[in-house]
């Protein structure tokens, strides 16, 4: 490991200075010096092939009065393009085989599929790719998925049709997504206090000047807490986020969609006809909330929009795509900084972006949200709600009136 740890200092060192062949022949005279299994070190000390440091020590080591080696010199942005690049729709196309079979912690940046690599080439060259099951594999790492052996984790109930409730899931947003219709993920992100108060993670500050926060966390009375409820677009890649000051209730999960509809869904869907939520089983949004169906009926009524709904089955919220898609990169953006006051919270969320172009809008929301809020039977009976064949419970949809 020190030997390893030295030639990678050298290379962040040297690197820069080097051409391609003045690389592979330094690597190659580093791995003779190493000995047995120096190929392997500086392989993986500097991220080099073992092939290139092979043929490095093959031009070190060439005979006396032999021809000496090629002397050409790769011009920049030459050799073989990735296969990706020649095929800029493959990486989509393989994404979208595993994604619906995905396993594993979403949260986590690896993954698994219960496909096999062979299984993945044929499907991919039904569809016109035409590469093997090893460069499946190659793909597969590049998209951050790896072998993995199994692991016993909390999901709570392992209901009987949930794999089938994922599949139906994955039918209907390919469907509404084909159409052109809008499709989102919704969902509360964990309450935060406001005010001096730890957050967990890091951030570069002076040496030995750490922001100073409380030392206990006990709820400021003045700034309260922040509630942000979120929707992620699946299509656009773009998230809204309402930051609420009140309670978590039906009525303030609805009027984030609400505002999102006004101020991003309507301009990026300016045909839409139809709304497509994904949604947990519980909480705000859960299946068994009347009130969210009463006010899911008044934005129907009001935008004018079939809305249907499919909620993840019980146990599998982590599953949910806001959760690895929007709420964990804002996690990141603000982790290491206390969240002294909502305009922080709010200008925080806003800023946050991916390299894979991920972009969030994000407003406070001080309207008064009371509990405890009672729907009668009545005013659940007026809701134009049509439950699906398939778990009618979790899959059904709400119709304007004027339909």
């Amino acid at each position: 490991m020190a030997d390893e740890e030295s030639i990678r200092r050298k290379f962040a060192v040297l690197g820069p200075f080097l051409d391609e062949r003045a690389r592979r022949l330094w690597a190659a005279a580093e791995a003779l010096a190493l000995g047995r299994g120096g190929v392997t070190v500086v392989a993986t000390a500097t991220g080099m092939t073992r092939k290139t440091i092979r043929g490095g020590i093959c031009d070190l080591q060439v005979a006396p009065g032999a021809p000496a080696p090629d002397q050409r010199q790769r011009a920049p942005g030459g050799g073989r393009k990735a296969l990706s690049e020649r095929d800029p729709t493959l990486l989509r196309d393989l994404e979208a085989l595993v994604e619906p079979l995905t396993r594993g912690d979403p949260m986590s940046p690896l993954r698994w599929t219960c496909k096999s690599t062979r299984q993945l080439a044929g499907e991919l060259a039904r569809q016109g790719h035409h590469l093997s099951h090893q460069k499946v594999a190659e793909l597969l790492a590049t998209l951050k998925y790896s072998l993995q052996g199994t692991r016993k984790t909390q999901e709570g109930t392992a209901h009987p049709d949930r794999d089938a409730q994922f599949a139906s899931i994955n039918e209907q947003t390919q469907a509404f997504q084909a159409r052109g219709q809008p499709v989102i993920s919704v969902d509360t992100k964990k309450k935060e206090l406001v005010g001096e108060f730890k957050n967990g993670g890091r951030e570069w500050q002076p040496a030995g000047h750490p922001i100073p926060v409380r030392m206990h966390d006990f709820m400021d009375p003045e700034l309260g807490k922040a509630i942000p409820y979120g929707v992620y677009d699946l299509a656009a890649n773009q998230g809204w986020v309402s930051v609420g000051t009140d309670h978590d209730t039906p009525a303030l999960a609805v009027e984030s969609i609400r505002r999102w509809w006004d101020q991003m869904g309507r301009p990026s869907y300016p045909a839409a006809r139809e709304l497509l939520i994904i949604a947990d089983g519980g909480g705000s949004n859960g299946s068994r909330a009347r009130r969210w169906k009463t006010e899911l009926q008044d934005l129907a009524n009001e935008t004018g929009l079939r809305i249907m709904v499919c909620h993840l089955p019980p146990g599998t919220s982590k599953w949910n795509k806001i959760e690895h898609r929007l709420f964990c990169h804002i996690t990141q953006n603000w982790r290491g900084r206390p969240l002294v006051s909502h305009e922080v919270i709010v200008q925080l969320i806003g800023s946050t972006t991916t390299r894979t172009g991920l972009t969030v809008r994000a407003e406070l929301d001080t309207n008064a949200y009371p509990t405890g809020v009672e729907v009668t039977a009545g005013e659940l009976a007026a809701v134009h709600l049509t439950p699906a064949a398939f778990h009618g419970e979790w899959n059904y949809t709400i119709s304007p009136d004027s339909e």
